[in-house]
């Protein structure tokens, strides 16, 4: 796959080696846990760095908490995606990826108790509209861009986002009464 790819620079190659690298085998079994399907799993995680290479220059630190669930928050939906396309015999229970990834944005931005409220309300989120506001707020991209990654249309990623902050405001405001 590497071959297929041109650099701009081999600092960037070198990047996205190392990137490849690393978390090869964590979204081969991430894709493998949903697809059951090795053949399937392979082809949802060269699909995920393709979209990750599309997005490289927004990676910053490749052993960072970030990188890790920016790659495994695009296979994981590219695996579900391809779970549905497929529609597969066997039943496999979507749900059960419903929860909040390894990665913890509270423990890599700040400790402040503000901060740590607002982490777990993001947790609570379905993972349809945590991926969404991950992508826009932690990661910063752009509605395309996340449409993109997320083989989605704008007009979902507008509706998930709203749907993600419409809820958070309401825990919010729970949580302060």
């Amino acid at each position: 796959m590497l071959n297929l790819i041109s650099f701009a620079s081999d600092s960037e190659r070198y990047k996205f080696e190392y990137i490849y690298e690393k978390y090869k085998r964590l979204l081969r079994a991430r894709a493998y846990d949903i697809l059951k399907d090795y053949p399937l799993a392979e082809d949802a995680v060269s699909e995920a760095y393709l979209r990750a290479y599309k997005h490289l220059h927004k990676i910053g630190d490749p052993d960072s908490p970030q990188t890790a669930s920016f790659l495994v928050t695009i296979v994981k939906n590219l695996a579900i995606n391809m779970y549905h396309r497929e529609k597969r015999s066997t039943p496999v229970d979507i749900t059960e990826y419903d929860k909040p990834d390894e990665f913890n944005l509270e423990e890599s931005v700040t400790s402040k108790d503000d901060t740590a409220m607002a982490m777990e309300l993001v947790g609570r989120l379905r993972e349809e509209y945590r991926a969404v506001f991950l992508l826009k707020y932690a990661h910063e991209l752009s509605h395309k861009e996340i449409a993109a990654t997320l083989g989605i249309t704008e007009n979902n990623v507008t509706v998930r986002l709203h749907r993600a902050k419409t809820k958070l405001l309401e825990w919010a405001k729970e949580v302060a009464i």
